[in-house]
């Protein structure tokens, strides 16, 4: 069984930048396959904690590393047009050699836009301009140019140059069948299962092929992936701890703690990764329980990670 990537996913809510690079080198440095960054102009519910800008940041930390995949989980298409954001893409993949990861999503926030005074609207409007943006970056990674005419985006024979050193995979993550779940279906190369759905696997999987098949896409070409918070300990007594720190930061219904089964020393880690690699997924995005610590990063990669 091929092993599947593993990123950790480092929402940079609290941390300063120095904190930030520090934990992607350790990532780099251990193996792990990918970082990934949330993308909110202050954190949710938190706002007076400081929280950097995600696409500077990401930019920063792909010009200080050299191999690690860094890419957002996710954008918010409210945030950004959609030509200037394949301007944003392809230059930044120039920049990193190849190793940027564009994940999108409808926006999940409605009170940072109207704090904002972003334009909110309703799912299915958000859904809308979503897939009229994934049509532009589409065209706009293979072809270099642009040329499109929607209900809320349009763009003529627009130019985007240089392109990509690699097509970035674009990343669509949710699990409404209504309207995300289709697009999944048609443009993205990573479907990420949000933490909040992780009850739902194999339901949200057999609806996922029910879309390929009739969209006729082979599913097989699409990476199913998961985040799931991680709660990993070193030996068995200091499981309690880990579990009572996972619960107090991670406890709500949110986060799919229990649902994900990722709590436990290595072994059972490595059995639970395993068991969602039999259920098809090739990429499984972490939360640690401590927030990037290097105890636990080396940990999951020599423990866990080795032994997959």
């Amino acid at each position: 069984m091929t092993r599947p990537e593993i990123g950790v996913y480092l929402p940079q809510m609290g941390f300063t930048y120095e904190q930030m690079l520090h934990r992607t080198r350790r990532c780099e440095e251990f193996g792990i396959d990918s970082v990934w960054l949330y993308d909110h102009l202050y954190g949710p519910g938190v706002p007076d904690i400081p929280s950097l800008e995600a696409w500077t940041l990401a930019t920063a930390l792909l010009a200080h590393t050299e191999r690690i995949e860094i890419g957002h989980m996710v954008l918010c298409n409210q945030f950004r047009h959609p030509v200037v954001l394949a301007k944003m893409a392809t230059t930044l993949d120039q920049i990193a050699g190849g190793r940027l990861a564009l994940g999108i999503g409808s926006g999940s926030i409605e009170e940072e836009h109207q704090r904002a005074g972003l334009p909110w609207g309703s799912f299915r409007e958000r859904s809308e301009r979503l897939r009229e943006t994934l049509e532009i970056l589409t065209q706009a990674f293979a072809d270099e140019r642009i040329d499109f005419a929607g209900n809320h985006f349009q763009v003529h024979d627009f130019p985007v140059k240089p392109g990509p050193t690699r097509r970035p995979p674009i990343v669509v993550g949710g699990v409404g069948e209504k309207f995300t779940m289709p697009l999944v279906a048609r443009y993205a190369d990573v479907w990420n299962v949000p933490t909040y759905a992780l009850g739902e696997l194999e339901h949200k999987v057999s609806v996922l092929r029910a879309l390929c098949e009739k969209a006729g896409r082979d599913p097989s070409t699409i990476v199913m992936s998961v985040e799931a918070v991680m709660a990993l300990a070193p030996d068995e007594a200091s499981l309690p701890d880990v579990r009572a720190l996972a619960e107090k930061r991670f406890g709500g219904p949110g986060f799919g703690l229990r649902d994900g089964g990722l709590i436990g020393t290595a072994p059972a880690i490595v059995d639970r990764i395993g068991e969602l690699t039999e259920m098809g997924f090739g990429q499984i995005v972490l939360f640690t329980h401590d927030r990037g610590s290097d105890e636990t990063l080396e940990l999951l990669a020599s423990e866990v990670i080795a032994k997959l």
